[in-house]
């Protein structure tokens, strides 16, 4: 006579042991990455902040001379004020043109999937060759933005990229280009989880579109709406690479902004604990910022 094994029953505590296992062996590479890749950077560059290094040397303590420093350094004064241009001209105008185009993309039109995707595919296009081209449409000579002007009549069109008074400007109209299509993808998707009921009432009571958009779409819209202004915000803080590829902070220093500083003390100058301490201001500034959003949005709601 054959007896069949009864397979050994697995208490609640050990199924509860085995789960917990499988959990830690999905996410404990990325913990791991993080802290390798992230966290230890950013504390010895905290630590790096009161330290002079120029990577060859051992490093030596400079306690707050590097902030000292920093904020009798002209350089330093021109790319903060920069920055805050920059989130002021980029930050607003981007949230409200990607509302607009959320608003109109979110009707029942021909093409409409057309029109979303050509909108937000600057959004996924090579910043190197968005920043090359839009390079050649600011030609203060031979680009077509300037040959349109002057075909309307304007016979001294700006400079752009190559002009100190223009260049940072620019900067903004390519960035506010390339960023609407992101941000309307993200205003879409808060359009569409308001309840069309709501509408429905309100048509029913009599209000027209700018009171249903005053007070269904703007109040529906608030927690993207305080999402995308976190994020537009600390985009702009840390924006770097299309002004290395355009203007590499040029022309002289117009549109140095802080983190194209931090790359230059770091990586030109080899001054890496003077960079760590600008960082160390940047992240200060970005956390102040996101603070008083925070403390805007819990008042107002």
């Amino acid at each position: 006579m054959e007896y069949t094994k009864t397979p050994k029953s697995v208490s609640p505590r050990q199924r509860k042991r085995k789960n917990l296992l499988t959990a830690w062996s999905f996410i404990a590479p990325n913990f791991i990455g993080f802290f390798i890749f992230t966290m230890i950077p950013v504390v010895f560059s905290f630590v790096l902040a009161f330290m002079n290094w120029d990577s060859f040397n051992p490093p030596t303590w400079a306690g707050f001379n590097n902030f000292i420093r920093m904020f009798q350094d002209e350089t330093f004064k021109i790319s903060f004020w920069n920055t805050i241009w920059y989130t002021i001209g980029t930050v607003p105008i981007t949230m409200i043109l990607s509302l607009f185009f959320a608003i109109l993309l979110n009707q029942k039109i021909r093409g409409m999937a057309f029109f979303r995707t050509t909108i937000f595919f600057p959004y996924i296009t090579s910043l190197v060759a968005v920043a090359v081209v839009w390079n050649m449409l600011f030609h203060p000579t031979l680009g077509p933005i300037n040959q349109f002007l002057n075909f309307i009549g304007i016979s001294n069109p700006p400079g752009w990229t190559s002009s100190s008074q223009w260049a940072l400007p620019a900067i903004v109209i390519v960035s506010i280009w390339r960023n609407v299509g992101y941000y309307m993808i993200l205003y879409l998707a808060g359009l569409q989880s308001i309840p069309p009921e709501l509408y429905e009432a309100a048509e029913i009571d009599g209000a027209n579109k700018w009171l249903q958009f005053t007070n269904i779409t703007l109040p529906g819209l608030k927690p993207t709406t305080f999402f995308i202004s976190i994020m537009a915000t600390i985009n702009s803080f840390k924006v770097f690479d299309l002004i290395q590829v355009m203007t590499n902070g040029g022309p002289g220093r117009a549109t140095n902004v802080l983190v194209f500083d931090i790359y230059n003390e770091a990586f030109v100058n080899f001054k890496f604990g003077y960079a760590s301490a600008i960082a160390l201001v940047l992240f200060a500034i970005v956390l102040g910022v996101t603070i008083v959003q925070f403390r805007f949005q819990t008042k107002n709601k």
